[in-house]
């Protein structure tokens, strides 16, 4: 045949594809369909169990292998009382009208009372707020404690805080000698007690007060809490042999610090405060070990020190390590813990598990560090600690000329272009500066100990209201996961350098964040589809209820059993089971979405100091065991509107299997999630009491309640999932 045409034909294609119609409309429907109907729960259950399988297997690893240590004290004063290391003990704070001075000089009191030689212990108070009512009131306490700790040491006292001890010690004995004494100290402590707390409350220094100490020419018009040059100040010089108290004994060193702020200077939050403590302390009194507290741990045995000292000094395995955790307790725990602050099967079972990997988590307080690995001091295995002339302390110079030079230390600038916050002391650029830098010290060939005493070695005071909880628990969580996303997560930066049950052990709590996920899929979902009569469970009569019951029965018995086993009660179980929901659906998702939001560059890390201030209504509730809610925030909004949602679908899915052709094969279909659901419900009673029933200012307010109502019903009545229909 001959050619028909020319051209462009010549190149023409012999057939063509055509797209089909409403392709792009058909992906649109085929995904409202897979969200509508069973499927994406059933996939979504998949995954959720897979996220809390594998989290459970993380846990695990600080349960397999726990271990405990036990010093004896008595066997070191034998061997050593005449060459015991120095020890420089750091109390933190940071706003005056969040934590009252009279706290934070209780728990400086109690640590300049310890059942060691005086001679060898500094206790440095670093204030951030750089505030002179804070230094005040440690003047008053320096004054007191010539009285205080020749009265704790003459009768052996327990607690050495002044306002713990008497808050438990109301009534005098009917030993003559001691009462006499007891009423005599009593009074002296209220009396300092009203002085400080009259300064306070009107917030300035009386004249006499301030020409009678040199301290308070540090402050004029210009100084303000972010904007302040470097102020130290020797109030006790331990060195002075002459200063002594009412007995003639001899006094510890006790030193204020407030480092220099500056605007256009980052200050690095709590972590930059330790580290400037390091370096102010290193040249006043250079003590090889360091233990940190927090304003209001205070101590409550007077024989930490020296049992610490046992793990450091003995001969064996002590020159291996970094540091020696404790456990944070708190003395203002209810009988049934509601908020579940006392953390008392992690404190038992799982930082002990840690333990038995070689390592310990540092929690921020009630730890002794050796300075030495603090500041970045690789291990190697023929390290040696030389503890005379480690602890030797600046002779050659004045009280005077220790303060001019440690300011240079606390200066703003000191930091730059040095390897502070990177390897040396406290590491920036995370809210939890404590997990990170103990992680990166046991990188660095140390070990470190976690020490559980029978007689609790701190005691702080814990959250009394919902808000306060879950704001730190955030910040804790977001911390956290940000540790896991960053370069020190533990699989990536402990790789080779600790064990694999370690790095484990750290990321039970570094995962908090995204198992909040699989929670609230599990709150939300479940109940829903039971309201709308879609099953997700096995039925009763199938094997595969077996596993699911025995899971179900055997976690929640082992976790009772460990519970009661720490002198929990039932009751304090069960709270901590409603808390450990609300912080998973509230403060670990919104810290799971700020780190995301952090790791894109659109956030920046901050800091938030929880109050130690409560007022008498919400300390009466908090003694009476009734949750404060009492806030309008955007938690208390989804703690109260899955509380409603599971109320709705637990009604709603028993009328609806009351109401179904065969009851008895929907009520097998559905017992699981019917008994998920009343699970959940049952553990919001108190939510339930705080939306319609109680009047107190702790209820939730109104608003919360008519939004949650909404939002609920919102929920409950979403369009797409009619289009399933019901199952009977």
């Amino acid at each position: 045949m001959g050619k028909e045409g020319g051209g462009d034909e010549d190149a023409a294609p012999l057939f063509e594809t055509k797209e089909g119609r409403f392709r792009g409309a058909y992906k649109v429907f085929a995904s409202t369909v897979f969200v509508a109907g069973r499927y994406w729960a059933w996939i979504g259950m998949f995954m959720a169990e897979l996220c809390f399988g594998l989290y459970w297997i993380v846990t695990q690893s600080v349960r397999l292998n726990p271990v405990s240590h036990h010093p004896f004290k008595q066997r070191l004063s034998y061997r050593y009382e005449d060459k015991l290391p120095g020890v420089d003990i750091f109390v933190c704070t940071a706003d005056p009208k969040i934590e009252p001075p009279t706290l934070v000089i209780s728990t400086v009191l109690s640590a300049m009372a310890y059942n060691y030689p005086p001679e060898k212990l500094s206790i440095y108070l670093s204030d951030d707020g750089g505030s002179q009512l804070t230094f005040y009131a440690l003047l008053e306490a320096a004054s007191f404690s010539k009285h205080w700790i020749p009265f704790c040491k003459k009768f052996m006292l327990e607690p050495r805080s002044p306002a713990a001890y008497f808050a438990r010690h109301s009534t005098v004995t009917h030993d003559i000698a001691y009462s006499q004494e007891w009423l005599a100290i009593k009074k002296l402590y209220e009396e300092m007690k009203n002085r400080i707390d009259s300064v306070v409350e009107i917030g300035k220094i009386p004249k006499e007060v301030r020409d009678h100490h040199k301290g308070f020419l540090e402050w004029n018009s210009k100084v303000t809490k972010q904007d302040h040059q470097s102020i130290v100040q020797i109030i006790i010089d331990g060195r002075d042999k002459a200063v002594v108290d009412i007995d003639g004994g001899r006094l510890p060193t006790l030193v204020y610090m407030a480092r220099e702020k500056r605007p256009q200077w980052p200050h690095h939050f709590k972590a930059g405060a330790e580290n400037a403590l390091i370096r102010v302390s290193s040249e006043i009194s250079n003590a090889p070990l360091i233990l940190n507290l927090d304003c209001d741990m205070y101590a409550n045995d007077s024989d930490t020190v020296r049992e610490a000292v046992c793990f450091f000094m003995d001969e064996r395995k002590g020159h291996e390590i970094g540091f020696l955790s404790f456990p944070q307790n708190f003395d203002n725990i209810t009988k049934n813990d509601i908020y579940g602050c006392s953390c008392s099967v992690v404190n038992k079972f799982e930082l002990a598990g840690v333990g038995g990997y070689g390592a310990a988590l540092y929690c921020g307080t009630a730890c002794f560090h050796r300075r030495e690995s603090l500041c970045g001091k690789v291990y190697s295995k023929d390290y040696r600690a030389e503890w005379e002339t480690e602890a030797t302390k600046n002779t050659d110079k004045t009280s005077n000329e220790l303060e001019e030079a440690s300011k240079v230390l606390a200066n703003c600038s000191y930091e730059k272009d040095t390897q502070w916050g990177k390897k040396m002391g406290l590491i920036y650029g995370c809210s939890v500066e404590d997990i990170v830098t103990g992680l990166a010290i046991q990188c660095r060939g140390w070990k470190s100990l976690y020490y559980n005493p029978d007689r609790k070695a701190f005691l702080g005071i814990a959250p009394t209201t919902l808000d306060v909880v879950l704001v730190q628990f955030k910040r804790w969580s977001e911390g956290m996961f940000q540790t896991f996303v960053t370069k020190y997560c533990p699989f990536i930066y402990g790789h080779g350098k600790i064990k694999l049950g370690a790095q484990m052990g750290y990321c039970v709590y570094l995962l908090w964040a995204p198992v909040s996920l699989p929670t609230l899929y599990y709150v939300i979902v479940p109940p829903l589809c039971l309201l709308h009569g879609i099953s997700l469970f096995p039925e009763v009569t199938s094997l595969w209820f077996l596993p699911f019951a025995y899971v179900f029965l055997a976690r929640n018995a082992c976790s009772i059993a460990e519970a009661l086993s720490c002198g929990d009660t039932l009751e304090a179980w069960w709270n901590s089971q409603r808390i450990w929901l609300i912080r998973r659906t509230t403060s670990y998702f919104f810290a799971l979405i700020d780190t995301i939001s952090r790791q894109l560059g659109l956030s920046e890390t901050t800091f938030v100091i929880t109050a130690k201030v409560v007022t008498e209504d919400v300390s009466r509730r908090y003694e009476q065991e009734d949750i404060e809610f009492g806030s309008s925030s955007i938690m208390s909004t989804i703690v109260a509107t899955l509380a409603m949602l599971n109320l709705f679908t637990l009604l709603g899915g028993i009328t609806m299997i009351a109401m179904a052709i065969d009851r008895l094969k929907a009520l097998e279909q559905l017992i699981l999630q019917l008994i998920l659901a009343l699970l959940l419900v049952m553990v919001n009673i108190p939510v339930y009491q705080a939306l319609f029933i109680r009047h107190d200012k702790g209820r939730i307010p109104s608003s919360v309640m008519f939004k949650s109502i909404v939002l609920a019903s919102l929920a409950c009545l979403m369009p797409f999932i009619f289009t399933h229909g019901c199952i009977f």
